[in-house]
């Protein structure tokens, strides 16, 4: 075991296995600490992003051990990432602690002046990201599939976490009362806090950025599983065993994801709770799929020919 991480990102993987403790110290505080924060058990928020923190960062640390050149600067940005990820889950924690909301509270000098330093980190965050991401379109991989599932998954990845910047935007309900406690919301034409879906707390009964943000940025780790599903597959059908195969599929599955990226959004900015879409959205997420479908037929269709044809020229 120790072998196979021994190019890894050392400080990421010490993050990963931080956020890992903090988790179950999260989980332990669901079930000891019955305190509510905007309708929600106030230890929700840190076990979700400790969660997704320790899966982003192990996901990063492979990828930094694919690097074969430009190791410095990426180690460096990875330990940006692992600074500001420390930062942004301090003041996730300690706000839980004082009761008090970590996101869009301007409730006090001290409650903003914490908002805006996650709002910096969560800046220097991407553009850390990003040039990892840089890092690993420059470098070539033996896999085609595996490299372009990381490099359109990385890129896809930044948009989502990109989309978190719209939440940080004033609502229509906070422009019109002036003065308020917060700015910025996850929700869009609903309060936080409302009605909302059980375990992720997406908004129920109105739009949720959330959504796309979370989409986006597994794009990440769905893109990668599924070149090494295809990988594996290789060994047992013999459309999967060409290289070209398998790099349109991927190709296509990120196409999709990133289409589901942009539903998502769209979605959510009109209003719309995810589980009740109009016409117009399962219109839209139809030729979505379609799309997609054809896309997986035309790259496979060649390749099963081929299979065919060898299999009744041994015949």
């Amino acid at each position: 075991m120790r072998n196979r991480i021994e190019g890894w990102h050392r400080p990421l993987l010490v993050l990963a296995a931080a956020m890992g403790v903090l988790t179950l110290v999260s989980g332990a505080g669901l079930i000891v600490d019955d305190r509510v924060l905007v309708g929600s058990p106030i230890w929700h928020k840190p076990l979700k992003f400790s969660i997704s923190i320790a899966v982003y960062g192990l996901t990063l640390a492979w990828m930094y051990s694919l690097l074969t050149r430009g190791r410095r600067v990426g180690w460096w940005a990875g330990t940006v990432v692992v600074a500001a990820s420390v930062i942004e889950m301090v003041v996730i924690v300690g706000q839980v602690v004082r009761g008090k909301r970590s996101h869009f509270n301007q409730e006090t000098p001290f409650d903003s002046g914490l908002f805006a330093l996650m709002g910096a980190t969560i800046v220097v965050l991407w553009l850390a990201s990003l040039v990892l991401a840089v890092m690993l379109w420059r470098q070539p991989l033996a896999d085609r599939a595996t490299g372009w599932a990381i490099r359109l998954g990385s890129v896809i990845a930044l948009v989502g976490l990109a989309i978190g910047f719209l939440m940080v935007q004033p609502t229509e309900a906070q422009l019109a009362d002036g003065i308020s406690d917060t700015v910025g919301a996850h929700g869009v034409g609903v309060p936080d806090g409302g009605p909302h879906l059980p375990v992720t707390g997406w908004a129920a009964t109105g739009g949720d950025l959330r959504i796309a943000h979370f989409v986006g940025m597994h794009a990440l780790q769905s893109l990668p599983l599924l070149a090494l599903a295809l990988t594996f597959a290789a060994g047992r059908y013999g459309w999967a065993a060409r290289a070209e195969v398998r790099t349109r599929l991927v190709v296509v599955a990120s196409a999709g994801h990133a289409g589901l990226v942009a539903l998502t959004t769209w979605q959510a900015l009109r209003g719309q709770a995810l589980t009740s879409p109009d016409g117009l959205t399962l219109g839209a997420a139809g030729v979505l799929a379609l799309a997609v479908a054809l896309g997986a037929a035309l790259a496979l269709r060649g390749a099963t020919g081929r299979v065919q044809a060898r299999g009744a020229a041994v015949l």
